[in-house]
């Protein structure tokens, strides 16, 4: 698709009063970090804007808020533009779609392949190791000056969905973009202590007890584990604990592709993919109407755990296989 123009989307954010910002359900750093930067930039252009959540934040992004979210129940909607970020998909914010159908002008802007536009103005593009980056490109673009709240909002949604730089998609691009935030004197390494080095210990020993229970597959190409809300409820644990989980086994020597199959609810299963050189994971979860990128996807299967897992199994080692 052809996106529109980066100084149309800023021009039409500018001229607006009220701006509705929303992303996915079970948000990432680069979900809220994109979305809060956004809503601080245009609330120092005397915008009134929010962040219009439907669920939960993890507890290792609640730092990230800045007074920017609001949740669903309480939004009023109909604002003059709904931005859609880090999700091109209604289905991945059900709760939110009619304020995103009811804005006057609609907004997407999203780094997923699998995206389609479902905006009146879209800027959709998968080179980017993530959103954040399209949101510093966006902020530039209005000619807001970044201080260091935006710039620490957009550090952690570039950090998180590049895997603290680690990932395959990650580009000189993201780190010119941080480059330039360190001018703005925000504190990196205090960020970077709330992402990885803040964990609570349900959290840790959850993961230890998950990676002890995986099946390996394919000579160790594939691994994959299962979380049931019994497991959960055992740790004391919540289903935003199971973050991380799926880029531990990915991490592990001889490891290609690894799946995490969590059980959010009864008949509702969350699959985290992740590859490291040639399974495209977004090609599996596409055969589930999910999504997202050839090394990190996800998608929802409604149906029982064990069901859910044997399925994702069968796709997932036939998509190995072939590669």
């Amino acid at each position: 698709m052809k996106n529109d123009p980066m100084k149309k989307i800023a021009d039409a954010l500018l001229g607006a009063e009220s701006i509705d910002i929303v992303t996915h359900i079970m948000m990432d750093g680069d979900a809220i970090g994109s979305a809060v930067a956004l809503c601080l930039a245009l609330r120092k252009e005397g915008k009134t804007a929010n962040v219009i959540i439907e669920d939960s934040i993890a507890e290792y992004l609640q730092f990230l808020e800045y007074g920017c979210v609001t949740d669903v129940a309480e939004a009023e909607g109909s604002g003059d533009i709904c931005v859609a970020l880090d999700c091109g998909t209604k289905s991945r914010f059900p709760k939110r779609s009619d304020i995103l159908d009811s804005a006057k002008l609609r907004i997407c802007v999203d780094h997923h392949q699998t995206t389609e536009p479902i905006a009146d103005l879209n800027y959709i593009e998968p080179e980017s190791a993530a959103t954040g980056e399209l949101v510093y490109a966006l902020i530039k673009e209005m000619g807001t000056e970044i201080d260091k709240d935006i710039a620490s909002c957009i550090f952690a949604a570039i950090a998180t969905d590049t895997g603290n730089f680690m990932y395959s998609n990650t580009t000189k691009r993201s780190h010119e973009v941080v480059i330039d935030l360190y001018d703005t004197g925000f504190d990196a390494y205090s960020v970077s202590v709330q992402l990885y080095e803040n964990e609570p210990y349900r959290k840790i020993a959850l993961h230890g007890d998950v990676v002890s229970r995986a099946e390996r597959l394919a000579d160790g190409k594939i691994i994959m584990a299962k979380v049931s809300r019994e497991l959960l409820e055992s740790h004391g644990a919540d289903f935003e604990d199971t973050e991380g989980i799926v880029s531990i086994l990915r991490s592990i020597s001889g490891v290609e592709a690894a799946a995490l199959v969590k059980e959010k609810k009864k008949d509702e299963i969350k699959v985290s993919l992740r590859s490291k050189e040639y399974v495209d994971v977004a090609k599996v979860a596409s055969g589930f109407e999910g999504g997202g990128h050839k090394r990190a996807a996800g998608c929802t299967i409604r149906k029982d755990l064990d069901s859910a897992y044997e399925e994702i199994k069968t796709a997932l080692v036939k998509e190995t296989c072939r590669g």
